[in-house]
């Protein structure tokens, strides 16, 4: 078992990754402060787990449960709704206890109900996704997606207690594996270069769910989020390196239909197209490109645009992007292999033809 805090003052908190958590009261009884506890979970997820950890909850006070729609296309303000319902209906009060069981879909609308629900009460993150665990779970930024655009209403709202089981992974398809993975990725490219290097090497036990393997990778990835958050919780400046590939990405989901990429998918692809745009622009060469290429390929991930998606297509998207800022669109590219850096100065031809490379017609 590793145990790792997200140092952020009064708000701060542990990340547990281990095995056996799920079910096992030790881990999580100390950050239930009330008498009453919901657990959101999914139609995929509650089959799966949902008696273990209700196991450990054998002997509290009032336990709830709510099982969700599977996916991406009912991260919605209907769906949050229902959690609202629920709340109401068995008269939770102010020291509720909200409890995410299941992906990045179900841990971003708990965290978001738990910061409205009569303004905010406490709620637990127990990821059953790599993606999650790496990424979602961690760093308190919560939220829906609108038809325009996605996590375009949300808080940041920090968990009590994040718990990592690794067992979750055994029963995860290959895809969501490799969509995960590209997450993991990720941290190799905007501040990790050894991490990186690690990953070329050990990419074959990671697709091959070696525990150990997956155990690092994990624990890695939540320390180097861990950082950043630390150093800036709401995004004001350095904390945005971490959406490098997801503002791309984030145009793949919307235009295609929440759901038919796979988040992490989508991000594969951003990040090749951000890859791209960094060499077009000098930062990085075409040997940088080649490894990272590859090591995408090894994970099983796309490297194009979807079929079918144009250039304004993207442009469209980008537009309603949160991280565009006073009119000008921010990109993070790379400076170098292993680290990131905010760009708002990118010029549209430039940006075109990143696109045109990977596909974008």
């Amino acid at each position: 078992m590793h145990c790792l805090n997200v140092e952020l003052g009064e708000r701060s908190y542990p990340i547990v990754i281990g095995s056996q958590l799920l079910g096992d009261p030790q881990y999580l009884l100390p950050y239930i402060r009330g008498k009453q506890v919901c657990v959101v979970t999914n139609e995929t997820v509650a089959p799966l787990y949902l008696e273990r950890l209700l196991g450990g909850l054998a002997d509290f006070g009032q336990v709830d449960t709510l099982v969700l729609p599977d996916g991406e296309a009912f991260k919605t303000l209907d769906t949050l709704e229902r959690i609202f319902d629920c709340l109401l209906e068995k008269r939770h009060n102010r020291s509720t206890t909200l409890i995410a069981l299941g992906g990045g879909v179900i841990g971003d609308m708990t965290g978001f109900a738990a910061a409205c629900y009569q303004r905010g009460v406490d709620f637990v993150q127990i990821p059953t996704t790599l993606l999650a665990q790496v990424d979602s779970s961690v760093g308190g930024k919560t939220g829906v997606n609108h038809s325009l655009g996605k996590n375009m209403i949300g808080a940041f709202y920090q968990p009590r207690v994040v718990l990592a089981d690794m067992d979750t992974l055994t029963t995860l398809p290959d895809r969501e594996l490799s969509a995960g993975i590209a997450e993991v990725i990720k941290y190799g490219l905007i501040c990790d270069a050894p991490f990186f290097s690690w990953l070329e090497e050990h990419m074959p036990k990671l697709m091959a769910r070696d525990s150990q393997a997956l155990a690092y990778a994990v624990d890695r990835c939540c320390r180097d989020k861990a950082a950043v958050v630390a150093e800036d919780e709401r995004e004001s400046a350095r904390r945005a390196i971490l959406n490098f590939g997801h503002t791309f990405g984030h145009a793949i989901e919307a235009v295609q239909g929440y759901g038919n990429w796979l988040h992490g998918e989508a991000v594969a692809a951003g990040m090749v197209m951000a890859t791209e745009l960094s060499r077009i622009r000098g930062a990085i060469d075409g040997e940088v490109v080649a490894r990272i290429r590859a090591l995408l390929a090894a994970a099983q991930l796309p490297q194009e645009s979807p079929r079918g998606m144009t250039v304004g297509d993207y442009l469209e998207a980008m537009a309603v992007d949160k991280k565009v800022l006073d009119g000008r669109l921010r990109l993070v590219l790379l400076r170098s292999l292993g680290d990131a850096q905010i760009c708002d100065d990118t010029p549209l031809e430039q940006l075109k033809e990143a696109l045109k490379i990977c596909g974008a017609e």
